[in-house]
């Protein structure tokens, strides 16, 4: 038996303030834990920035019509990474503009080999110039899914997380063991919401099944779409690693939280272990 540590986090990346210093903080972190299966939401490149020749990029891959450019964040973490011997597998998917100057996306990564890739467009809308568009990627590595997930919220008039979560189950339904990690925006303690549903369709919460956890908060202070939280003194559990199998779970933290790792992102992480 082997131990398995999944870590998922809205990186914020580029839009960080002080963003070159938490790189390597990123980065240090990832070459001490050496998570298994890597998922990051908000994995962004500039606009402007040059292009890639695809023959500087090494153990990875971009899906999609937006192509890789040179500050793009997985792309120099897999690099800086790589640089200290520790080598990723890796995937990214531009899925939109964000902030009128960055291509936005999101990116797997894992230390096995990758056997496939599918990404699924969530949304209703698959256009690069609407910020709503919503897309997942998965990876499939050792005979189990791994889905790196940013749903939106659950009261959005134009694309609200239900019509996305039927999308999602429709994807996975033939699928025997699928990971679900990421961004969610449904807060834990909304009763009949996102949370309660993903639960109602049999996924397994893995903070609620690991024998040791911490609060599991990932949103302790205002943040994109949960303005109101400093202001009712509010903290949310809106990051999950689900699985739609019962899974012996050893641990389930919060890191990068600056207790856990320092803080590199509006969001925390969660890494869990099994």
């Amino acid at each position: 038996m082997f131990e398995i540590r999944l870590l998922t986090l809205n990186t914020h990346s580029l839009v960080e303030s002080d963003y070159e210093n938490k790189l390597e903080y990123f980065a240090d972190a990832i070459e001490r834990i050496r998570p298994d299966i890597i998922a990051l939401q908000e994995v962004n490149q500039s606009i402007s920035a040059d292009i890639i020749d695809k023959k500087q990029i090494v153990g990875g891959t971009f899906i999609g019509n937006i192509p890789l450019k040179a500050d793009n964040h997985i792309f120099r973490t897999a690099e800086m990474l790589r640089e200290r011997g520790i080598e990723y597998n890796w995937v990214w998917l531009g899925i939109k503009r964000g902030y009128d100057k960055y291509d936005e996306g999101i990116a797997m990564l894992s230390l096995e080999p990758i056997e496939m890739i599918n990404a699924i467009n969530l949304s209703e809308t698959d256009n690069y110039e609407n910020w709503k568009t919503r897309k997942s990627l998965g990876i499939k590595v050792n005979n189990e899914w791994f889905y790196n997930v940013h749903f939106n919220w659950w009261n959005d008039k134009d694309e609200p997380f239900l019509m996305q979560w039927a999308k999602m189950m429709k994807e996975v339904a033939d699928k025997e063991t699928v990971w679900l990690m990421g961004d969610f925006n449904n807060p834990s303690d909304k009763c009949n919401e996102g949370y309660d549903i993903i639960r109602n369709f049999g996924w397994h919460d893995t903070f609620l099944l690991a024998e040791k956890k911490d609060s599991g908060y990932t949103a302790e202070s205002t943040i994109d779409g949960w303005k109101v939280t400093q202001k009712n003194n509010r903290k949310l559990r809106i990051d999950y690693i689900f699985c739609n199998k019962k899974r012996d779970i050893i641990s389930s933290q919060t890191i990068f939280n600056g207790i856990n790792e320092p803080v590199i992102s509006d969001h925390y992480g969660i890494i869990c272990e099994y």
